[in-house]
Parts: C-alpha cells; structure tokens; sequence
C-alpha cells in the first residue's frame, strides 16, 4: 500500500469512526466564554455571600460542575457521528416530552419565579427540561425535514406538517408551565430550519402570522401571567412597575453604564457587589460584565459571540449533507437569538423574559444544552469532509 493510500485511509478513519479535528477557532470561543462567565459568576455572589456569613465560593464551586458535566455531555456528543443520530431521534424527542410532562406533575415539578419549570435533584441541584427539549426539537426536526428526499429536493408540505408537529408538542408542554422566553427561542429555531430547508416561503409567512395572533390572543384570553404581562408593561414604561420589573430593568441599565470604558474592575463594582440587581449571577450576569469589564471587556465578550455564530454558520455552509446543515441552523438560530434577547433585555432594548445568556450564566440545565449544542456543531465540523 502506498504512502498516500494509507494517508487517505487513516483520514477516512479518523472522520468517520471517531471524533478527530474539531474546530479550534469556535473551541477556543466557547472556552473563553466559560472562563469569563465563571470569572463573573464569582464575582456576582463572592462577596455578597460572605458579608452573609455564607460560603462565598458556593455558586463558583456549583458553576464549575455545571461546566465539567457539560464538557461531558459535549464530548459525548461527538461520539456517535451525527448522521447516525437519526436512529436516537424518537428516544430523544420522546425523553424530552417525558421530562415537561413530569415537570408540570405536581409533587415532581417545582415553581420557580412564576413557572413550574423545574425537577430537584439530589444535592440541591435541578433539572429544567425545557432546556433539554431545544436540542431534541432541533435534531427530530431536521430529520423529518430531511429523511425522504435528495440532498436538492423541496420538503414536501407533509415533511412540514410533520417537523412542525415536533416542534409543537414541546412548545405547549412549555407554554404551561409557563416559560415564554423558552418558546420564543424555540419559535425563532422553528423558522430558521424550515427557511433553511428549502421548504416554499408561505409556511414561514404563516409560521409568523400564527405566533403574532397566538401572542395576541393568548395575553386577551389571559393566558399570560400577570407578571409576564409587567415585564411587557415595563418594557415600554419602565415606570409602570416600579418595585418590580421596572426597578430590575432600571438597575440593569444603571450597572452596565456606571462601567464607563474600562469598568470598575473584577470584584470591585458597588452595585454588583451591593445586590442590585436581581438575579445577577443568571439572567442578568452582562451586568456584571458592564459594570467591572467596562464597555471594553463588554465588547470583547459581544466580539467571542459574533465568532461562535460565524463559526456555525460556516460548519452548516460547508454541511456535506442537509442533516447536518438543517442541525448547525438550528443550533445556530438558538444560541444567535438567545444572546440577543439576554443582552438586549439587560439594555433595556427587549422585554425582559427571564432567559440566561449561553454559556455564561449560572444554571446547570442551560449549560448542560448550551455545550450539547456546541458538541452537535463539533460533530458536523468533524465529519463534514467524511
């Protein structure tokens, strides 16, 4: 066998049997964005914690096993190439509908803020299924969208039925607990694959008309909760809820600024140090970064960001197959939106509707998601040339 036969063979191995030649650039990305984020974690609970006479390592020590975990999920999920998840579809479709239905069982699923959207675990921890259910819509849509045609054939309008079938049994599990933000990031997921798949423009116009009479019918019909409907109120007036939803936007807004260019310094900022801001280790952890990072360190983080998305759409553009591509899409419009959406509401530029910023904030189950999601786009990434 020749020198080169044997190059070409080991190439086709490493391609196609295990995971060989990830993406450094989009690798480096994302751990610098778990290093920052556990960086600011710690600093938004340090010192808080130990004038309270708590373990002011807690919530660092917690966030650290998130992230170990997540590393293993992501490297679990580059194991098994990704044209072969089409196989596990159903299993993880159906654990993901299994996981918000028990969470709206009483004596299972516990309220949090508002929504019964979480399951404890041992230990103190919990799970939040809908996170979860993101990757399983992504993966069981693309291959619905994707499983009866050739690579430059048009989903039929049934192939369209059906992945929006997927989709839909997931968001009503969620609409009930109920946890908007999540469906919004599902919903924007849901039109980026089916505009990405080829399918004719009428079903995205129609996807979009259906959410905008949804919204409206569902905040006449009161299905919205009362503080759902503040956070909206505030948005627009951020005096409409003074001690609540207006105050947290208020304070969002005068952290990130009191930052000024080069910030205040990590573990040094006073409104991040005196708790202003609710929830400032989770969903509002860019205000940490405003205040002690300045506009500076802000715009770096902003900068880490704009690589990973231009990384995935990369991957999804040179997807050797519509699988794959349809899957970077997915993972792709999520992770694109939900930063968007974070960061706009700790600007005061979105409503607030209580979702972390990725791979960042404190929380075990949008971790565990967020590093699955990068894994799936490792794996494209891997094997695009197998």
């Amino acid at each position: 066998m020749s020198m080169i036969s044997q190059r070409q063979g080991f190439r086709r191995m490493r391609s196609t049997h295990s995971f060989w030649g990830f993406d450094p650039i989009l690798t480096v990305a994302v751990g610098l964005l778990l290093f920052i984020g556990t960086l600011l974690v710690y600093a938004a609970t340090r010192d808080w914690y130990a004038a309270s006479g708590l373990d002011p390592e807690y919530y660092l020590k917690r966030h650290v096993i998130n992230i170990v975990i997540g590393i293993l999920l992501a490297w679990g999920t580059t194991v098994i190439d990704y044209r072969m998840l089409r196989a596990y579809t159903p299993i993880v479709w159906g654990l993901g509908v299994i996981g918000l239905t028990a969470v709206l069982i009483p004596g299972i699923g516990s309220e949090v803020n508002g929504a019964q959207a979480w399951i404890p675990l041992p230990g103190g921890f919990q799970i939040q299924p809908a996170e979860l259910a993101k990757i399983s819509i992504i993966v069981g849509m693309s291959m619905l969208l994707t499983e009866y045609r050739h690579e430059n054939d048009e989903p039929t309008n049934r192939d369209v039925m059906q992945s929006l079938l997927i989709a839909a049994i997931p968001v009503g599990l969620i609409l009930l607990q109920p946890d908007m933000g999540t469906v919004f990031i599902i919903s924007i997921s849901v039109v980026a694959m089916i505009g990405a798949s080829g399918a004719p423009s009428r079903w995205v116009v129609g996807i979009l008309l259906v959410a905008l009479l949804g919204g409206f019918g569902a905040t006449q019909l009161g299905v919205i909760k009362e503080y759902q409907v503040k956070r909206l109120q505030s948005f627009v007036d951020p005096n409409a809820d003074a001690q609540g939803a207006g105050y947290q936007l208020r304070q969002a807004r005068i952290t990130v600024g009191s930052g000024g260019f080069l910030g205040t310094g990590l573990f040094d900022g006073p409104q991040t140090n005196g708790r202003f801001v609710p929830a400032q280790q989770t969903d509002f952890i860019f205000t940490v970064a405003g205040e002690q990072l300045g506009f500076l360190g802000s715009g770096f983080i902003l900068l880490l960001y704009l690589t990973i998305f231009m990384r995935a759409f990369t991957i999804a553009r040179r997807s050797t197959d519509a699988f794959g591509r349809l899957v970077c899409i997915g993972v792709l419009s999520w992770f694109a939106f939900q930063t968007f959406e974070n960061i706009g509401m700790t600007l005061g530029l979105m409503p607030m509707t209580g979702v972390p910023l990725p791979f960042m904030s404190y929380g075990g189950s949008s971790m565990f998601a967020n590093l699955i999601g990068f894994g799936l786009l490792q794996n494209v990434y891997a094997r695009q040339r197998g």
